[in-house]
């Protein structure tokens, strides 16, 4: 650590990179190249630097933090070549980092490599590169970027991330007060060019249904992530309630939820605490035809300045989570001497399950040639290690267990659920070996059931990019850390016929992103039995991941006795 560092050269990368807002409290290091300086936020009473845009120090309560100036030397733990084009101003090829700062241990900054050559790349842009930091000024802001140092390459502090879950408080499981007693999908398609709202209530009525219900019956809803734009949402819990006139006693809905699948736990909460007995819980997604809209100008536009969490990762032409996963997907291949090919054979398998699904959006056959043939997105992510934007909507009934007897198609329990987090939730400060956010619900799944991952039939895991799946592989332990090349092998541990069938509706990368409620709804129709033949043998055990970014939140489902 220092109190003056040298002074870092100003560049011109001809790069039109969308800005942050200068904020009082960011401004200090998006300005302080100005000075040729790199500035990070500092705490008085411990020293510790953290990341850009904290105000309080976590380890020393109520202590403010100011702004000092640190050494511009660090190390790359993490990077993806970007070959997709996201932004106007940024066009590919382009390099995404993450950089160790030498004189900040523990802090991490997203950034861009500034490589001569393009030519050069492939072999420049690599972990354990040194760099040091050069500023690329545009209008008001002096945003730093990194370039090779020349000096050897090195290993950065990276560790292998491990949680302790928290022990449950008592013997008490709220899981046990509720079931899912019925399941609805709609039609589901890329630019399907219909209302959101029209495909929840076509999913809901199908759910409503199924469980042996009316509108009337329904007294709760829950949605995922409420009234979210951008062709996310339906429109969230008024835009429901209003197409279904259904009148609940309690709703949720919201962003901030343990994946996708915190509306389901919201639900069994409401319903253990007397609040309902029949509560919808419906996600509804329509990216395929929202994107139509943009490309042809209907919606979409804005501009101005970043502000929150995005403005660390827009302006590096860092707009997907393929990049902020391909990241993190880089210091696992690195770390553990893996390579693409147990990503692929994810992929593969995902289309083997697709062949067989009716709802799947992708079905024709798919090979592990075809898979390194195809184009590449952001490193280590090519074409088919993406999911698949699409239309549709899923829905389930959580119910009172008392009524259980009553759903004419039987019900599915819920044995155990894991919502905690246990690391930082960070794209790059805290766990960099695994995708984040996956650690702590795996971890806490396990302590809130006498289960173990060797009971476990089946396993629907959330894939929006093929390493997301392996990182739950790996979180609920199938396998060990690094072990997940192995354990897939040539892919027929997680075939249908399998000892441990992997998404065999196709996932997310072939049938299409449901956003986490596709996974349930495979979940439930496999163990009701009636998957046809995609069916796995005496499934009687589920395990179902979602999140993809968000905490992430995990099920344990067995077959009613």
């Amino acid at each position: 650590m220092t109190d003056s560092a040298p002074t870092a050269p100003v560049v011109s990368t001809g790069l039109t990179r969308p800005l942050p807002a200068l904020l009082p409290q960011v401004a200090p290091f998006w300005t302080a190249g100005a000075d040729g300086e790199l500035r990070l936020p500092r705490c008085g009473t411990c020293a510790r630097f953290r990341h850009p845009g904290e105000s309080v120090c976590p380890d020393c309560p109520g202590a403010e933090l100011t702004y000092a100036p640190v050494g511009p030397a660090g190390v790359v733990v993490a990077v993806s070549v970007n070959h997709q084009m996201w932004l106007p101003g940024i066009a590919p090829p382009y390099v995404v980092v993450v950089v160790e700062l030498d004189d900040a241990p523990g802090v991490r900054l997203t950034s861009n490599l500034l490589v001569d050559d393009p030519a050069e790349i492939a072999t420049v842009a690599r972990v354990g590169l040194a760099v040091t930091v050069v500023f690329d000024h545009q209008d008001d802001v002096w945003v730093p970027v990194f370039r090779p140092s020349g000096e050897p390459d090195r290993p950065g502090l990276v560790r292998e991330a491990r949680v302790v879950p928290r022990a449950p408080i008592s013997d008490e499981r709220f899981e046990r007060r509720s079931v899912l007693s019925g399941l609805g999908i709609s039609a589901v398609g890329r630019r399907l060019g219909r209302t959101p709202v029209s495909l929840a209530v076509e999913s809901s009525l199908a759910a409503i249904a199924d469980a042996g219900l009316t509108r009337d019956d329904i007294d709760g809803i829950a949605t995922y992530p409420g009234p979210l734009g951008a062709g996310m949402s339906e429109g969230g819990v008024a835009a429901l309630e209003e197409a279904l006139g259904v009148r609940p006693t309690w709703f949720h809905g919201g962003l901030d939820q343990p994946g996708q699948s915190g509306a389901i736990v919201a639900a069994m909460l409401a319903v253990a605490a007397g609040l309902c007995r029949h509560v919808l819980c419906v996600r509804t997604v329509w990216e395929a035809t929202y994107t139509d809209y943009q490309r042809r100008g209907l919606v979409g536009g804005g501009g101005g300045r970043l502000e929150g969490d995005i403005q660390w990762r827009l302006p590096y032409g860092a707009a997907s989570a393929g990049t902020w996963i391909g990241l993190a997907a880089s210091q696992y291949l690195h770390r553990y001497k893996a390579d693409r090919e147990v990503l692929g054979r994810i992929a593969v398998n995902a289309r083997a399950g697709a062949a067989r699904n009716p709802y799947a959006v992708y079905r024709d056959p798919l090979t592990l040639d075809d898979y390194f043939a195809a184009r590449m997105i952001s490193t280590p992510f090519g074409l088919y290690d993406c999911d698949v934007p699409c239309d549709g909507s899923v829905a389930v009934i959580v119910s009172a267990a008392e009524t259980a007897a009553d759903a004419p198609n039987g019900v599915v329990r819920i044995n155990a659920v894991g919502t905690q987090i246990a690391e930082r939730p960070s794209w790059d400060q805290g766990t960099l070996t695994h995708e984040p956010m996956v650690l702590g619900p795996a971890a806490h799944l396990w302590t809130r059931t006498d289960l173990t991952p060797s009971d476990v039939d089946v396993a629907l895991l959330y894939d929006g990019f093929s390493f997301n799946c392996l990182s739950w592989l790996e979180a609920l332990g199938f396998c060990g850390f690094g072990e997940a090349s192995d354990f897939i092998g040539d892919g027929t541990t997680i075939g249908l016929g399998g000892s441990l069938p992997l998404n065999p509706h196709g996932g997310q990368l072939s049938a299409g992103r449901l956003h986490g409620f596709g996974f349930l709804h495979e979940a439930i129709t496999q163990l009701r039995g009636v998957a046809g033949e995609r069916q796995v043998t005496g499934a009687e055990v589920a395990v179902v991941s979602t999140g993809g970014g968000a905490p992430g939140g995990a099920f344990l489902l067995t077959r009613d006795a």
